[in-house]
């Protein structure tokens, strides 16, 4: 048998981490099918997003620990999604770029999560995922990052 107690179903908290939990984990799924991860995705849409970037600003903007990013980006670089660099002026700095493929990577994990996003809000309006979206938004907002985020936790 498996019941939520009803007071934990009165904490919103409890109900964000058990939505998220679950939400995250279909998409993980979906990720491991083509061999990636979460973090492999939010790398390739951060250097999508804001450009190259060297190594520990990228650990630093997605709260990943430095030495976690040089793995991540091994793999992507080893599937053709990234490309590093050094730098000519100080060879200990290495930039990552996006390659055209990781691009085409990306765009098709996002149709994947936009489709884990779809079955995990059906039951709501698209007037009430809005909604969703944007008090989310400003809770994400309002949210203090303790430090950075090992993968797999």
């Amino acid at each position: 048998m498996n019941e939520t107690p009803p007071s934990l179903l009165g904490l919103t908290t409890y109900l964000m981490s058990k939505t998220g939990k679950a939400a995250r984990g279909r998409l993980a799924d979906r990720l491991a099918e083509r061999g990636l991860r979460l973090w492999h995705m939010a790398v390739l849409a951060a250097l999508d997003d804001f450009g190259p970037h060297v190594q520990r600003e990228l650990a630093a903007r997605l709260s990943i620990d430095r030495s976690d990013v040089v793995k991540i980006v091994d793999g992507l670089g080893a599937s053709g999604l990234v490309e590093r660099a050094r730098d000519t002026t100080d060879r200990r700095r290495v930039t990552v770029t996006v390659t055209p493929a990781g691009r085409a990577m990306l765009t098709s994990l996002k149709s994947e999560a936009l489709a884990v996003q779809d079955d995990v809000l059906a039951p709501l309006t698209d007037r009430e995922r809005a909604q969703l979206a944007a008090l989310l938004l400003r809770v994400h907002d309002g949210a203090r990052e303790s430090g950075p985020v090992r993968p797999g936790r």
